[in-house]
């Protein structure tokens, strides 16, 4: 069924925030579902994280980089035009207790995709730490959100243009050591980022969630293509996850899975 975007809004260079209308998927979801779209008829099926919902104009906030040619189809679209089509809420909700502190570690793209999840930590009692991270200032998205729902926030960009120089998982080695001790964790972005904030979780037996970002097609199940190696078990991160325990998922084989269709959607890409 087609959607209107509501609000179209540019965060940094090829990252879009739209919101769009669909009342009864913003009246079921929960932090950390998403939702599978077609920006328009021809286009390929997208899994997209519901970023926010606002259920007095029941509209739903999605966050958008342009990576491809779908993705830059729908960040083409403008206010008051039609996304084709989009199913949802899909996947299981994010694992939201009372915890007691909480690290929610966001990369690039990841910080919107983690932001629902450390608001719905906070407003179930936790001590909420946020980390955030991206290659330059110009790339860091929702800082004031994550400031504002957060007890504690840092960034880190790889060039030192912004906050910390160096990697999100530097400032959490650093954060570890300090008062009130993390008690869980989640970690949303690249694959590498992920990899690296579980081997650093681990190390002190940080109970810690990673939310993937598999190639999906169908999102029920039934093609496959999301699938990924968690502990000694195939699971499908469309019905699944996308949340699994960071400390079990094989993330060498998530990286080079993601990297199977390169080439086809370069050329995808590149054509008029």
């Amino acid at each position: 069924m087609p959607s209107k975007i509501i609000d179209k809004k540019k965060l940094s260079e090829n990252v879009y925030s739209l919101w769009v209308e669909a009342p009864q998927i913003a009246k079921k979801r929960k932090p950390g579902q998403f939702i599978i779209l077609r920006p328009g008829e021809e286009s390929e099926r997208i899994p997209l994280t519901i970023a926010d919902t606002c259920l007095e104009t029941g509209t739903l906030r999605l966050i958008v980089q342009t990576v491809g040619k779908t993705t830059s189809d729908l960040a083409a679209l403008e206010p008051g035009q039609l996304v084709h089509d989009l199913a949802g809420p899909l996947g299981h909700p994010s694992p939201i207790e009372n915890y007691g502190t909480v690290v929610c570690v966001g990369g690039g793209i990841g910080v919107a995709p983690m932001l629902p999840i450390a608001i719905a930590m906070k407003e179930a009692g936790n001590y909420v730490v946020s980390i955030i991270g991206a290659r330059t200032k110009e790339l860091l998205i929702l800082e004031d959100e994550t400031k504002a729902t957060s007890d504690e926030t840092y960034v880190a960009t790889d060039d030192g243009s912004y906050g910390v120089k160096g990697f999100v998982t530097d400032i959490l080695k650093e954060r570890l050591g300090k008062e009130p001790m993390i008690d869980f964790a989640v970690a949303i972005g690249p694959v590498p980022m992920m990899k690296a904030v579980a081997q650093v979780t681990k190390e002190k037996k940080i109970p810690t969630v990673a939310s993937l970002n598999s190639v999906m097609i169908d999102g029920t199940g039934m093609c496959g293509g999301c699938r990924v190696t968690v502990g000694d078990e195939i699971k499908y991160t469309c019905v699944d996850g996308p949340e699994f325990d960071a400390h079990k998922v094989n993330f060498d084989e998530l990286q080079r899975r993601l990297g199977m269709y390169r080439e086809q959607e370069e050329k995808c890409r590149l054509e008029v």
